[in-house]
C-alpha cells in the first residue's frame, strides 16, 4: 500500500509525534471519520496505516518501520497483549477515551507477516445511537413485513448476508422495537457491540470453549420470550435455534447466505428437519450495505441514453423518482469521497403456507424464490435500483456492491 497523500482528505501526518501520541491521533482520526476498522500494514521500509470508510479501504498515514513497531507495541501494551511475541497471533482489547469524553471499545487484533506484524483496530463504539427499524433504509412494505414478523409470539427471523453487510445492525434495531419492557430478552453475541439497557447480553468465549451452542442451551433455561444468536454457524447451535422457535421463543439471529431464499438452503445443510423448518420459520431478511451519495455534492446527469434503466422498478417509483441518474463528485463535507454514508438494501421474505409446503418439500433455492416473488418478494437488485432511482446512490455503487448474477438475476 502506497503513502497517503494529502489530496485524498481522509490522510494525516504523525511522524512528528511520539508513538503514543501518534497511536491517539491517528484512533481519534479516524473516529472522526466514523471508520469501522483502523490497519496497521507492516512494508518492507514503512508501516502503512489505513482505515475502512464506509466499507472501504483508505490510506491515512505512514510510519517509519521504527516508529510503525513502536507503536504497534504502545498498542499491545495497553491492550494486555504480550510485547515479546511477535511470532504468534494475539487479540487483545483497549477502551480508549476520546477527547470529547467518549469512550471506544477497540477490539484488536495481530498477526504475523512477512515483514512484521499486521495489526487490526475494530472500533465498536459504545456512544453510537442504535438505528431504529424506520432507519435502516427498508421500503414501505418491507418495513411493514418485518415488523410484522417482529410482533409475532414465536418462531424464527433469519438475518442474512456477507460480513460486514449490516447483518448486526439490524438485529440491534429488532431489539430496539421489542425492549418496551414486556418481554425477558437474552442475546448471545461475538463480541457484544452494544451495552442495551433492559437485555441480558451474553458474549461467547472462545478460549473458554464456551460457543454460540453452549451458550444458547443454558440461555433456554433462563426462561426468555426473545433469544438474538449472534450467528448460526453449526449444525449444534440450528437445530436448537429451531427447537427454541418451535417451543415458544421469539428467535432472532444471522446466517451466511447471498440471498434470502438461499438462508433455507443453509439451515437445511446444517442438518435441520426440513418439517421443523417449515413450522418455525416465520421471515428471511436478505440485505446488502451500499454507500450513499454525499447531498452537498451530488451530481445530476441525463440518462436518456439508457433510456431501459430503470424499466424494471418502474412499477414501485414515485412520481419524479428515476428521472435522472446521480453520481458522486467530492467536497469538503465527504473528504473528496462523494459519499457521506452508508443505508441499506434489502429482500424481504416472508414465510406464507405455500413457502412452508415447499420448505417441507426441499425445494431448491430457485423454486421458493420465484414462489416469494409471486407473493410479492422484491429482490436485492431491485432495491438497489430504487436507491438509484430515488437518488440515493449511484449505479457505480450498486455494481460494487451487489454481484451481477443476482444484478442479471431473471425468472
Amino acid at each position: 500500500m502506497k503513502p497517503a497523500t494529502p489530496a485524498d482528505g481522509m490522510s494525516i501526518n504523525v511522524t512528528d509525534r511520539v508513538p503514543e501520541d501518534a497511536v491517539a491521533q491517528l484512533i481519534e482520526h479516524s473516529a472522526k471519520l466514523f471508520v469501522s476498522d483502523l490497519f496497521f500494514l507492516s512494508n518492507e521500509d514503512h508501516v502503512a496505516v489505513a482505515a475502512r470508510h464506509l466499507g472501504i479501504l483508505r490510506p491515512i498515514s505512514f510510519l517509519p518501520s521504527e516508529m510503525g513497531r513502536r507503536c504497534l507495541g504502545h498498542i499491545k501494551a495497553v491492550a494486555g497483549m504480550d510485547v515479546t511475541e511477535r511470532r504468534r497471533p494475539m487479540d487483545g482489547r483497549w477502551i480508549f477515551t476520546r477527547q470529547s469524553g467518549h469512550r471506544l471499545d477497540l477490539r484488536i487484533n495481530s498477526m504475523p507477516t512477512l515483514y512484521g506484524e499486521d495489526m487490526t483496530l475494530r472500533f465498536l463504539d459504545s456512544d453510537n445511537r442504535l438505528l431504529s427499524i424506520e432507519e435502516l433504509g427498508l421500503r414501505r412494505r418491507d418495513h411493514n413485513n418485518l415488523l410484522t414478523l417482529l410482533n409475532s409470539p414465536s418462531g424464527l427471523i433469519l438475518v442474512t448476508g456477507l460480513s460486514g453487510s449490516g447483518k448486526t445492525t439490524t438485529l440491534y434495531a429488532g431489539l430496539r422495537y421489542l425492549n418496551n419492557g414486556a418481554r425477558k430478552i437474552n442475546t448471545i453475541e461475538d463480541p457484544i457491540e452494544y451495552a442495551i439497557k433492559g437485555v441480558r447480553q451474553s458474549q461467547v468465549q472462545p478460549k473458554l470453549d464456551i460457543g454460540f451452542a453452549d451458550l444458547l442451551r443454558n440461555v433456554l433455561r433462563q426462561a426468555p420470550d426473545v433469544i438474538m444468536i449472534g450467528e448460526i454457524r453449526d449444525a449444534e447451535t440450528a437445530e436448537t435455534a429451531v427447537h427454541a422457535a418451535n417451543s415458544g421463543h421469539l428467535v432472532l439471529a444471522t446466517l451466511h447466505a447471498p440471498i434470502a431464499a438461499g438462508a433455507i438452503q443453509s439451515m437445511l445443510r446444517l442438518g435441520v428437519h426440513p418439517h421443523f423448518l417449515s413450522s418455525s420459520l416465520l421471515g428471511v431478511v436478505a440485505q446488502r450495505l451500499i454507500r450513499t451519495l454525499c447531498p452537498k455534492c451530488k451530481m445530476a446527469y441525463d440518462h436518456s441514453f439508457a433510456p431501459h434503466t430503470f424499466e424494471e422498478v418502474q412499477q414501485w417509483l414515485e412520481p419524479g423518482q428515476g428521472e435522472c441518474l446521480f453520481g458522486p463528485k467530492g467536497c469538503s463535507e465527504c473528504h473528496m469521497t462523494g459519499y457521506s454514508g452508508r443505508t441499506g438494501v434489502f429482500e424481504v421474505l416472508k414465510v406464507t403456507p405455500d413457502i412452508r409446503k415447499l420448505i417441507e418439500d426441499k425445494a431448491p433455492t430457485l423454486t421458493i424464490r420465484r414462489k416469494g416473488i409471486d407473493e410479492g418478494l422484491i429482490e436485492v437488485r431491485h432495491s438497489a435500483l430504487l436507491k438509484v432511482a430515488q437518488g440515493e446512490t449511484s449505479i457505480e455503487e450498486v455494481v460494487r456492491v451487489v454481484p451481477a448474477e443476482y444484478l442479471e438475476l431473471k425468472d
